[in-house]
């Protein structure tokens, strides 16, 4: 069981541990999450790719809704007492020929709160040369 409230360190150290699905974010690292925003970045590796050796659009989803989840529940809207779901997830690929070695960075920012939705952008970043690889946005349902 995880704790209502997580530095980035503990996040870090309790998704190293967990059996399930997230482990394939084990080697993300976080930044920073704060007020709705959040940072990660992280070396693209083999697991991270399909099967041509470009970034997978199934590892876009998961690095994003899961970066987007924690930073939401930095803010006094979405405190982490609070359970979401994701309502709707949408990228748009600018770059997805990212690659193995390559470093990105995960950008997330939550735009608004309207009643129990949260309305969140992500972007992905090449870390080297600045390019945007990914564009997105995660709607979210605060649950009580």
């Amino acid at each position: 069981m995880i704790k209502a409230c997580l530095t980035p360190k503990e996040l870090m150290q309790h998704l190293k541990t967990t059996k399930g699905f997230n482990r394939l974010i084990d080697k993300v690292k976080i930044i920073s999450l704060e007020n709705g925003n959040g940072l990660a970045e992280f070396t693209i590796e083999e697991e991270h790719t399909n099967s041509m050796g470009h970034l997978n659009t199934g590892c876009v989803a998961h690095v994003s809704d899961m970066l987007s989840s924690f930073a939401v529940s930095t803010h006094k809207l979405g405190n982490a007492n609070n359970f979401h779901v994701s309502v709707n997830m949408n990228f748009e690929l600018c770059n997805p020929k990212v690659k193995i070695g390559d470093q990105v960075q995960v950008h997330t920012k939550l735009l608004s709160w309207c009643h129990t939705l949260a309305f969140l952008e992500i972007l992905w970043k090449n870390k080297s040369t600045g390019d945007i690889v990914v564009k997105g946005h995660h709607n979210m349902l605060r649950m009580k």
